[in-house]
C-alpha cells in the first residue's frame, strides 16, 4: 500500500499539535460535509455529523495506525456510520405531528437551478447503498478501489452498487420529465 498522505498530520494531532488540528481540519471538513449533507439531505443535521466525526478523530489521533486502509477511508467510514445513526433514528422516532416539510433549498454543494434540485431529489430516493456509491465516487471523488474500501465491499460489488445506481437515476430523472 503507498504511503498515506495523513499519516504525519494524524500522529501531529494525536501528539496535541495545535496547527496541525487546524490544517486537519481545513483538509477534512468540505469533504465530510459535503458527505454527510448529500446523505442526510440536511445541513443542519451534517454539521452535526462532521463535530462528531472530528472529535472521533482527536479521540483516536495518537492510537491510530495505518493498517489496511488509509486514514482518509476511515474517516469516510465514521461520517458514514454516523449519517446511518442519524436515518435509523429518523425511521424509529414515532410522532402524532406531521413531519416539517423538507426545505426545497439546494444543498449547500449543489448547483443552482431547477436540474439541481432534480438530482439532489433523484439521488435521496434511490436505494441507500447505491446512494453512498455514487457519492463516494462521483461527489466525493474517490477511485473505486478507494469508495469500496470505504463501504468495506469488494470493487466489483461496487461496480454493481454504481450500475444500479445510475440507471435508478436515470429512470427517475426520465420520469420526472427530464431528459437524459
Amino acid at each position: 500500500m503507498s504511503a498515506d498522505p495523513d499519516e504525519e498530520l494524524v500522529r501531529r494531532v494525536g501528539a496535541g499539535d495545535p496547527a496541525a488540528v487546524q490544517a486537519l481540519v481545513a483538509r477534512k471538513l468540505p469533504r465530510i460535509l459535503s458527505l454527510a449533507v448529500r446523505m442526510l439531505g440536511d445541513a443542519a443535521e451534517a454539521e452535526d455529523v462532521a463535530q462528531e466525526t472530528f472529535m472521533r478523530i482527536w479521540r483516536h489521533a495518537s492510537k491510530w495506525r495505518r493498517g489496511n486502509a488509509r486514514f482518509d477511508t476511515w474517516v469516510h467510514r465514521v461520517t458514514l456510520n454516523l449519517c446511518y445513526d442519524r436515518l435509523r433514528r429518523r425511521r424509529e422516532l414515532v410522532t402524532d405531528e406531521m413531519p416539517d416539510i423538507v426545505d426545497p433549498a439546494p444543498l449547500p454543494d449543489s448547483h443552482p437551478g431547477e436540474e439541481g434540485h432534480r438530482v439532489e431529489r433523484a439521488l435521496q430516493a434511490i436505494a441507500p447503498r447505491q446512494r453512498e456509491a455514487i457519492i463516494l465516487v462521483y461527489y466525493q471523488e474517490m477511485s473505486n478501489i478507494e469508495a469500496a474500501a470505504t463501504l468495506e465491499i469488494s470493487v466489483d460489488a461496487l461496480e454493481s452498487l454504481l450500475s444500479r445506481g445510475r440507471r435508478s437515476l436515470q429512470t427517475m430523472l426520465a420520469g420526472d420529465g427530464g431528459h437524459d
